[in-house]
């Protein structure tokens, strides 16, 4: 093999290594993590007419950090049996918080 075949061979790998794609970098979330949850103690249910469900205190983003709501009793109509706290999820190039919510 002559020596101009061996370093055009080397030249173009050389090339084609070049031009591969590198992985994305893992993208970090630039927002601080969701505190831990507050232990709360559930009160007895005020008596009504109509069923009411257990809305557990939860952490919920206002724009430049975390404000804690407290538990409360909800009507149960209208509600999910599913309680999801909020988190933080990406986009196709944004984070974006999703708020706390019933789920059904």
């Amino acid at each position: 093999m002559s020596c101009r075949l061996i370093l055009a061979t080397l030249l173009a790998v050389g090339l084609l290594a070049g031009c591969a794609t590198s992985p994305a970098p893992e993208a970090t979330n630039p927002y601080p993590p969701v505190p831990a949850l507050i232990p709360e103690t559930m009160p007895k249910p005020p008596v009504t007419a109509d069923p009411l469900l257990w809305q557990p205190g939860h952490w919920d983003w206002t724009g430049s950090g975390y404000t804690w709501a407290g538990g409360q009793w909800v009507p149960a109509q209208g509600h999910g049996n599913l309680w999801m706290p909020g988190w933080w999820s990406l986009t196709s190039d944004r984070w974006v918080w999703q708020p706390p919510h019933w789920t059904s």
